[in-house]
């Protein structure tokens, strides 16, 4: 079994900066129409990011205890409708017969062709629902049951090396990205149960070993091209490298992580847009807030280490920015830019998982269109990026009961957003 370091090589070089040389181009250049200058390798080699290390490694993204106490005497419908949904009971037996995934994974792509690709995909949704659910129970009820179960359930993944091995080529890249939001699964919920697991030290550390080698082992994947190094695929790998990070106490992948929001900021439009997901034509909507999800919701991990991350400025742009220009364009497509389309697709609307990071955004601003999406949304479910996140963040004076859509809304979110769909 090799160490986190075997995959770290021996140059001393930063992981940040080694991912770039040779794997990075000297731009990452995207097509479409011209933007404020992209972050260049020298630029990015020159960031100080220092200042930023761990400092509470058994902090999860939420603080768990003080949700746990409010949802014990919640009397909010919504909450408990989602704490009996949890409540119902999930065995660990049958979900530690699911067979780790230890083969050379392979994936095809899902625009080429959706279905092969959601047929393939289901091992995979499956271990990040098993170990969301697993979280999202023990948040709910309380009960350690499903704590002990999340470990036993990662050591046996963690035992058999899974994930590790994976098919990657610069035409073939869907394993890869598919293993991207296993790992932040898997490290965002044990987050959650870790401070339960501490009289379980040997498993801990298997645990926390297999975190640290994938996360060395995905991030250092060779050839990489020039839209996957520096776009949402990007933030997604910094979502991971910041969760393991934390629970690793490495600095240096924290660091990864947070350079991400510092990448994100620096290549902002004036107006707030993200060139690198505006690049996606007629889904340049779509990928801005593709890209918002993962980066939202690494900031989130960073602020619970004491970091005021969401009021970040970087050349006058924050967080804020993307997301304004986000709900703008929604709106008005024209905002775009002459070379973007304005039939712009907008099916993730009607998707809740992709709203998943409004629900943490509005705990640190309260944007009123969000919060007036967000109604229709509720309660929201990401299997990936941060799970159950309306029970673990929404404050319970906002919405007390479910409101679904009415029929006149859903059939005009119909012919405006279409029926299409996308992965996460």
């Amino acid at each position: 079994m090799l160490a986190a370091n075997d995959y770290r090589g021996g140059l001393g070089l930063s992981l940040f900066r080694r991912c770039s040389i040779g794997i990075l181009l000297l731009t990452c250049l995207v097509t479409g129409p011209a933007y404020a200058e992209l972050m260049t390798l020298k630029k990015r080699q020159q960031l100080d990011l220092s200042q930023y290390s761990v400092t509470d490694p058994e902090a999860s993204y939420f603080d768990v205890a003080t949700r746990k106490a409010l949802l014990a005497s919640t009397d909010n419908s919504l909450l408990l409708q989602s704490i009996d949904n949890l409540s119902g009971g999930m065995s660990c037996r049958q979900l530690l017969e699911i067979p780790p995934i230890t083969n050379r994974l392979r994936i095809p792509g899902f625009y080429p062709d959706p279905q092969a690709w959601r047929q393939a995909s289901q091992p995979l949704f499956q271990f990040e629902d098993s170990v969301s659910n697993l979280a999202g129970a023990f948040v709910a009820t309380n009960d350690d049951y499903y704590a002990q179960c999340l470990g036993r359930f990662l050591d046996q993944w963690a035992s058999q090396d899974a994930l590790v091995h994976f098919h990657y080529s610069p035409s073939d890249r869907q394993a890869w990205y598919a293993t991207e939001s296993m790992i932040f699964a898997a490290a965002m919920a044990y987050s959650i149960v870790r401070p339960e697991l501490e009289d379980q030290p040997e498993q801990r550390e298997r645990i926390e070993d297999w975190f640290s080698r994938l996360a060395y082992r995905h991030a250092y994947v060779p050839n990489q091209t020039k839209e996957s190094c520096c776009n949402n695929h990007f933030y997604r790998r910094a979502l991971y490298a910041t969760m393991i990070g934390v629970l690793t106490e490495d600095n240096e992948l924290f660091r990864y992580g947070v350079g991400a929001v510092y990448s994100a900021l620096n290549e902002m439009t004036s107006s707030g847009g993200l060139p690198r997901e505006l690049a996606r034509g007629r889904r340049a909507v779509h990928y801005q807030n593709y890209a918002l999800m993962y980066l939202v919701t690494n900031m989130q991990i960073i602020s619970r280490q004491g970091y005021d991350i969401f009021h970040l400025e970087v050349d006058g742009h924050t967080i804020k920015d993307a997301v304004d220009f986000l709900l703008d364009a929604i709106e008005d497509a024209s905002i775009l830019g002459e070379n973007i389309p304005r039939e712009q697709y907008h099916g993730f609307l009607r998707d809740n998982q992709y709203s998943s990071w409004m629900e943490i955004y509005q705990q640190h601003f309260s944007d009123p269109r969000i919060a007036e999406f967000l109604i229709t949304q509720r309660p929201i479910y990401n299997r990936s990026a941060g799970g159950y996140v309306t029970l673990f963040f929404m404050d319970p004076t906002v919405q007390k009961y479910r409101r679904p859509k009415t029929e006149d809304e859903e059939k005009q979110q119909l012919s405006v957003y279409g029926k299409e769909s996308s992965p996460l």
